[in-house]
């Protein structure tokens, strides 16, 4: 999980959906817990929940909208961690467009995941706690020019 502490964040293997296969297999978010949360986000939201598309490769999580009273939601969720961010548009990979959580968003708090600020997310990485990042990860980090934890967790890097 993504851990504040003295150094900011901390992030844990397999954050930038990479892993090496001697490692074992990243954790799965559950999907079917994301579906649930969004449907009680929906209710509190005043309406309902849009399209829902599971992650495919090579992108690192999965996005579903909540069509309220006041339009509609990008929801992005972390497909090995319970981290759930808010973004302007659905796109492939974010490295910028995120937007604070909306009232409703504590639906997923108590579901278990954990609700990410745009703050957080724009967090520079210099800020962030990088020591298990490997050599090719920091290459995709480079090549894609990411500067802020955000572009990090939700990419489709290949």
């Amino acid at each position: 999980m993504v851990n504040e502490g003295k150094g900011g964040f901390t992030l844990p293997r397999g954050a930038t959906g990479f892993y090496r296969p001697n490692d074992g297999p990243l954790p799965e978010t559950d999907l079917s817990a994301f579906r649930a949360a969004l449907y009680a986000a929906a209710r509190l939201a005043g309406g309902e929940v849009g399209e829902v598309k599971e992650r495919a490769y090579p992108r690192t999580f999965h996005t579903a909208t909540v069509v309220g009273r006041k339009g509609e939601n990008i929801v992005l969720c972390h497909a090995h961690y319970p981290w759930v961010a808010f973004a302007k548009a659905r796109q492939d990979s974010y490295g910028e467009g995120f937007l604070a959580p909306p009232p409703w968003a504590h639906a997923f708090a108590n579901a278990g995941f954990t609700v990410l600020s745009s703050e957080q997310l724009a967090t520079p990485l210099s800020d962030v706690d990088t020591s298990v990042l490997t050599q090719g990860e920091w290459s995709e980090i480079r090549f894609y020019g990411i500067t802020a934890l955000g572009g990090v967790l939700f990419n489709a890097w290949d």
